[in-house]
């Protein structure tokens, strides 16, 4: 690449899994990364929400390992202490006849892993040798004598210096949804592929309970009604003991309700985690993630990369659509902008 000379300075916009990644492959590479994100902490989906002596992992629930680089990876997190291995006691149940709850087998021999202590681990250790901006939203890129630079919202401290930094390229780390009006001025094809990715929502709702809940199971996956998983989140290793659960509402729900208040969400997957063999908590709160799974996942695609404007795109929704996906992504999308495939 003819601009990315003399340590090349790289932005990536989004602090979730995919560009932390992606930034960390970058430095490893022999670049300088700048990572920036709208959030007060990186992390993306793996996200977890702590109050006091309790902690609830609202986002990503648990990831697998299929490929082998990330399977290197995870050893890495593993060793550093920042993942384990989780092994719950799962159920299949059908909201119509919840006493009818199936043990689910796990004939694919498949290890589910948390990050430890809380879920947003992994990608906070990763972070912590990245040069990180947070609290900034970036608002639009502007393509000036083949450099890039970043306007921000109006509430971005030290807003004037950032935008006069000059990046020989930008990696988007960011749902498609978000990532278009940024690209559409000046990457049409990758703005139409955006528009065909759309991400559907999830509303999460977290449960403490001063007791334990009495099911015979640790997580389940539910078949019908409005919710589609619930977890005894304090069954991960190295979480609070305080008796938490997570409940995560179907795509569908989630979209009916996408603009019911947290109170209303809460309230209603509450009822249907009761209906399920629950008890009533002691407090309750509801998030919703707008963009949480991708509709259509790409298999093969891994990231976008266009090299005549060194400008890309990466994420769970460009690979399969997972938490080992968004990784691969992120590291597919920093090779491509070293050219070291």
């Amino acid at each position: 690449m003819s601009c990315l000379l003399n340590t090349p300075h790289i932005a990536v916009i989004g602090a979730g899994l995919a560009g932390v990644s992606c930034a960390s492959q970058l430095e490893q590479l022999g670049m300088r990364v700048t990572v920036f994100d709208k959030s007060r902490g990186t992390g993306g989906r793996m996200s977890t929400r702590r109050g006091d002596q309790w902690q609830a992992d609202h986002g990503a629930q648990y990831f697998t390992a299929r490929d082998p680089l990330f399977s290197k990876e995870l050893l890495r997190w593993q060793q550093a202490g920042v993942a384990s291995a989780w092994q719950p006691a799962l159920a299949v149940l059908d909201a119509q006849n919840p006493n009818a709850a199936r043990r689910h087998d796990n004939d694919s021999g498949t290890v589910r892993f948390v990050g430890v202590p809380r879920m947003s681990s992994p990608v906070r250790w990763l972070a912590d040798e990245l040069q990180l901006t947070l609290s900034a939203r970036v608002n639009a890129l502007i393509r000036r004598e083949n450099r890039w630079r970043l306007c921000f919202d109006d509430s971005v401290e030290d807003r004037a210096r950032l935008e006069n930094i000059d990046f020989d390229a930008v990696a988007l780390a960011i749902p498609p949804e978000q990532a278009v009006a940024l690209i559409r001025p000046h990457a049409a094809a990758f703005a139409a592929q955006c528009d065909t990715r759309a991400m559907r929502p999830c509303w999460a709702a977290m449960l403490r309970f001063d007791a334990r809940v009495a099911l015979p199971f640790d997580a389940a996956f539910i078949n019908d009604g409005p919710l589609r998983w619930i977890a005894r989140d304090n069954h991960k290793p190295g979480r609070p003991s305080q008796e938490t659960w997570v409940l995560h509402a179907t795509a569908a729900w989630s979209e009916q309700h996408l603009e019911s208040s947290a109170d209303e969400a809460s309230q209603a997957l509450t009822d249907a985690f009761k209906a399920l063999g629950g008890t009533t908590p002691t407090t309750a709160t509801a998030h919703r993630w707008r963009y949480a799974e991708p509709t259509t996942p790409a298999q093969s695609q891994g990231c976008l990369w266009d090299a005549a404007l060194n400008l890309g795109l990466c994420g769970d929704w460009l690979s399969a659509g997972r938490v080992e996906g968004a990784w691969l992504s992120g590291r597919a999308l920093a090779r491509s902008i070293t050219s070291l495939e």
